[in-house]
């Protein structure tokens, strides 16, 4: 799947990942290939992410909105408190 976290300043990230975990308004969830369409808001909370090389990321984001279609998840965050903790 392909991953692109943006946020109003840059672009964060973006890559192939096997997996990632979003903080949603009704609770955190994965996302993982395959999955089906989705729009969701995001609360402030830790995004995580495998890449396909097995490494895990995190960042902490402040809410946002994100958006699953055709193996591709894009994630606008409103902005970062931390990264890659």
């Amino acid at each position: 799947m392909l991953l692109e976290i943006v946020t109003p300043s840059k672009k964060v990230f973006e890559g192939k990942v096997s997996v990632v975990t979003l903080p949603g308004a009704e609770g955190s969830f994965q996302v993982l290939n395959d999955h089906a369409p989705l729009v969701s808001t995001l609360e402030e909370g830790q995004l995580t992410y495998k890449t396909s090389s097995g490494e895990t990321d995190t960042f902490v984001i402040t809410g946002g909105v994100a958006e699953v279609l055709n193996n591709k998840i894009v994630v606008l965050a409103d902005g970062l408190l931390e990264e890659n903790i």
